[in-house]
């Protein structure tokens, strides 16, 4: 029986395991699909020697760019991107190769919603899903900028610069942190929300819960909201195809 599985440090609410779950069952096909937690992604050779009958890997917070060096190959886009959320494993060969499928998802899910007034984006975050989330971005032609609590490189701002000019400039806001997550449902990025109004795009990667105190805040002022839920989706779907199933 083939075997797929999801490499993450705390897996206890993924969405990927019940959707596989349900894919499999409604699909009739003869597959398992479980969590994997690791406390350090060194755990990940272990993981493969226990586990000969994996075939593929979804990858989470916070390993999608620490998963890279434990690879045998990389797909030339997830190269670009520097992060990896679908890892292929051939049965013949044993190598492993990393693909990126966030971009696929995010993507389309973004591109019903855009207006041409969203010329500019603020990426909060700096993990493995800003990554693709930026590429994304830059393919459209979208002019971004990194917000961290942390400043590491060029192109970043702090939370604290996000003043009402800025927020007016930036129309588009995608959350690629885990903050709101469940059971931390009160937690959000720390914007000036007063800044926020109608002609906002605010997108939350997380999709549990489907609204978080990020979008409820931007819904409160009239902008528009996008959970994760239909990224997840459509990048699930695609690391099927990867899968070769």
């Amino acid at each position: 029986m083939k075997q797929y599985g999801l490499i993450g440090k705390t897996l206890s609410h993924s969405f990927s395991k019940n959707y596989f779950e349900e894919k499999f069952k409604r699909e009739k096909i003869d597959a398992v699909y479980e969590n994997f937690e690791l406390n350090d992604i060194s755990e990940i050779e272990d993981l493969f020697l226990a586990h000969p009958n994996l075939c593929g890997l979804n990858v989470t917070i916070p390993y999608k760019e620490q998963i890279i060096p434990y690879l045998d190959e990389i797909d030339e886009q997830a190269q670009k991107i520097g992060a990896v959320n679908t890892i292929y494993i051939d049965k013949k060969t044993g190598k492993k190769k990393g693909y990126n499928t966030d971009v696929y998802g995010f993507k389309q899910s973004l591109k019903p919603f855009l207006e041409n007034k969203h010329q500019r984006a603020l990426i909060l975050g700096t993990g493995g899903a800003s990554k693709a989330v930026a590429y994304v971005l830059n393919e459209l032609g979208i002019i971004t900028a990194f917000v961290s609590r942390t400043l590491h490189a060029e192109n970043q701002l702090s939370y604290d610069e996000l003043n009402e000019n800025i927020l007016a400039s930036f129309l588009l806001i995608v959350n690629t942190t885990p903050l709101g997550t469940f059971p931390n449902v009160e937690e959000k990025p720390p914007l000036n929300y007063g800044a926020i109004t109608s002609n906002h795009l605010l997108y939350d990667l997380v999709y549990n819960p489907t609204e978080t105190a990020f979008l409820k805040e931007g819904k409160k002022r009239g902008a528009l909201t996008i959970n994760g839920e239909q990224m997840l989706k459509l990048q699930a779907e695609k690391a099927w195809e990867v899968w070769g199933s």
